[in-house]
């Protein structure tokens, strides 16, 4: 806090949460009710363990935020390592920052 009598805005509300995906690949986040006037911005975050994973926000409102993750497992075909189809991932725990607009 300024004591130079400058103003200076306040922070904007963040909030952070964690979800765990269903097994549809979708990880919903409900915030508190009034916390944002709007959508929030939000970036999320994955926490899982080997293969390739991508997270895609799907929904976002005040209310609520849904991720969708996909999940390809690398296969190794005469020595090259490729990655197979995408599938929706299931169990893969999903770290989110919303910060008001």
């Amino acid at each position: 806090m300024s004591t130079a009598g400058d103003y200076e805005a306040p922070a904007p509300r963040t909030v952070r949460a964690t979800a765990v995906t269903d097994g549809s690949g979708n990880a919903v986040f409900n915030w508190p009710a009034g916390t944002f006037p709007a959508a929030p911005v939000v970036t999320v975050a994955l926490q899982a363990g080997a293969g390739f994973r991508s997270a895609t926000i799907t929904a976002n409102s005040a209310t609520s935020t849904t991720v969708h993750v996909l999940g390809a497992p690398v296969v190794s075909l005469l020595g090259i390592q490729i990655l197979a189809a995408s599938v929706p991932a299931s169990g893969i725990t999903v770290h989110a920052h919303a910060v008001a607009p």
